[in-house]
């Protein structure tokens, strides 16, 4: 038989996939919603790029009120990097929005662009990939994190001891990990 080649999916995944084949449980309501929130990371990716190439090339937009201008612009004003990897292993790395360390201090920005409210989880284990990655003492250096969030952004810092936990279970957990790989 000749089938159809298709050539122009090639890699490619459906929505309602054989692959993804959740939804065929899905009620009429749920496979709306799932799409919708599928989307909605589609669409945070596409900002997220956005915001990228404007603070890597310094380029400030309008002065809103709005958590994505408001990343930007602040970005680019505190000369903070974009799109950052923080790496302790092939098991453990990251990619940081927008971060700064300079004068002992330690800046980690992090662009939400959904509606759900944003933990600073993230941003403590990016703290814990840098400090393992460039030899920083959680307990000696001063750290901000933000989460820039609908038309704002929330600021705090993390408890040092807690960034040292997560520092001494990635340093564990990455071993385990390692000597599973290397026992297969």
């Amino acid at each position: 038989m000749n089938y159809n080649q298709h050539l122009d999916l090639f890699g490619k995944h459906s929505f309602l996939s054989g692959s993804n084949y959740a939804w065929v449980n899905y009620s009429e309501e749920k496979v709306a919603a799932v799409w919708t929130n599928q989307q909605a990371k589609t669409e945070g990716t596409v900002l997220h790029d956005i915001a990228s190439n404007l603070i890597v090339r310094r380029i400030k937009v309008a002065p809103l009120k709005k958590a994505f201008n408001m990343f930007v612009n602040d970005a680019i004003g505190f000369g903070m990097e974009s799109e950052q990897i923080l790496y302790y292993s092939d098991n453990c790395f990251g990619t940081a929005d927008a971060i700064l360390f300079k004068n002992n201090k330690l800046q980690i920005h992090d662009l939400k662009t959904g509606i759900h409210k944003a933990s600073f989880n993230q941003l403590d284990i990016y703290t814990a990939m840098f400090c393992l990655e460039y030899g920083e003492d959680p307990l000696k250096i001063e750290v901000i994190h933000r989460i820039y969030q609908g038309k704002g952004y929330i600021e705090r810092s993390p408890d040092p001891e807690q960034v040292a936990h997560i520092m001494q279970k990635i340093v564990v957990f990455d071993k385990i990990i390692d000597d599973l790989k290397y026992n297969q």
